[in-house]
């Protein structure tokens, strides 16, 4: 795709320019057909760019903004009164057309909020959803889950909606036939769950245009049962961070276990490699940038604590999801009438 501009939000997360600009430049010396606004403080940006010798590059480009939203901010005051902010105008951009899409590592809530309200969801749509893709036990594979804390509860049609739009978002950026889509739940068992999630999986299997497996349980996240998981944003959030710190639990135990005695040293140390190529295929990194889908326009939202490699992930998610016209492909399902009208 030519001419492929991305609007950024250097202002967000928790080291901000430091880190985004900085996944900027290897962003734009990867992809040749890429231009990106750079959204925020302009003094601090360049600055920034002139200690990295790209302070006059012709595919970055600068957008003034005068406030920040802080991680604190609630996002009702930061839609309200920080219409000046690089979130904002980030999105902004997209709205005008001036971008394809954005990217923020900023405050989520914040974030969510200003897109639903500046880009407007998709006809048929309800409510946008975070979702991202996360590690199976095949090296080739991954997972898509969703609702990853947009919307806390959801009822049986948003969880209908989350479907749909889930397998088209893996149709599209995975070149998936048919992807297999399950709804999370506390057991297989059809008579389990809760009446909005039964009834969201009789309309799943009434629907033939969606490859709908049935129940899967938390356990089975990482199995490669599924290619879309749907869930509601208060399970799929506590769900995501318990296999965060379940990560971090193993990391910390191998390091202990690898360092009581001689001969745990000397294994540590022969099994190196192999645990350094593990890690690498878990590292979250690789798998940063969740979409708010289901609005008319792209929007990225990066881990706030993300590296400059895992910002750089987020933009080139970004930059997948315009190649592959995502919002315009959803719209498309829309218009088929495969959604029930809210």
């Amino acid at each position: 795709m030519k001419n492929l501009t991305i609007a950024l939000d250097v202002m967000g997360g928790d080291k901000g320019p430091l880190i985004t600009i900085s996944s900027a430049i290897m962003a734009i010396e990867q992809q040749a057909n890429l231009h990106l606004i750079l959204c925020g403080d302009e003094n601090i940006i360049l600055a920034e760019l002139k200690k990295q010798t790209f302070s006059k590059h012709p595919r970055l480009s600068i957008f003034p903004t005068t406030e920040v939203v802080e991680m604190t901010d609630k996002p009702s005051l930061a839609l309200r009164y920080k219409k000046n902010s690089s979130m904002r105008k980030a999105v902004d951009l997209v709205h005008q057309g001036k971008a394809q899409a954005c990217v923020s590592a900023g405050n989520t809530g914040a974030l969510f909020a200003i897109a639903h309200f500046v880009l407007k969801t998709l006809p048929g749509v309800e409510r946008p959803a975070l979702i991202t893709s996360l590690p199976t036990h095949r090296q080739d594979k991954h997972v898509f889950m969703l609702d990853l804390g947009a919307n806390v509860f959801c009822d049986a049609t948003v969880l209908y909606q989350f479907a749909v739009m889930g397998s088209v978002l893996a149709e599209q950026v995975d070149g998936l036939k048919h992807p297999k889509v399950a709804l999370l739940n506390m057991g297989e068992e059809e008579i389990k769950g809760s009446d909005h999630i039964k009834l969201a999986a009789s309309e799943l299997t009434a629907n033939p245009e969606v490859n709908y497996i049935g129940f899967v349980e938390g356990s089975d996240i990482f199995t490669n049962k599924a290619d879309v998981i749907v869930c509601d944003g208060f399970v799929g959030n506590v769900a995501l961070k318990t296999c965060e710190g379940v990560a971090r639990l193993v990391y910390e135990k191998a390091k202990v276990f690898f360092n009581q005695s001689f001969f745990a040293r000397l294994l540590g140390k022969l099994l190196t490699p192999a645990l350094k190529k593990l890690l690498k295929s878990l590292n979250p990194d690789q798998y940063n940038g969740a979409s708010l889908i289901g609005l008319r326009g792209i929007v990225v939202k990066s881990h706030g604590n993300a590296n400059a490699k895992a910002f750089y992930t987020a933009i080139m998610e970004a930059v997948k999801e315009v190649e592959r016209q995502v919002p315009e492909k959803i719209k498309a399902k829309l218009e088929q009438g495969l959604l029930p009208k809210p």
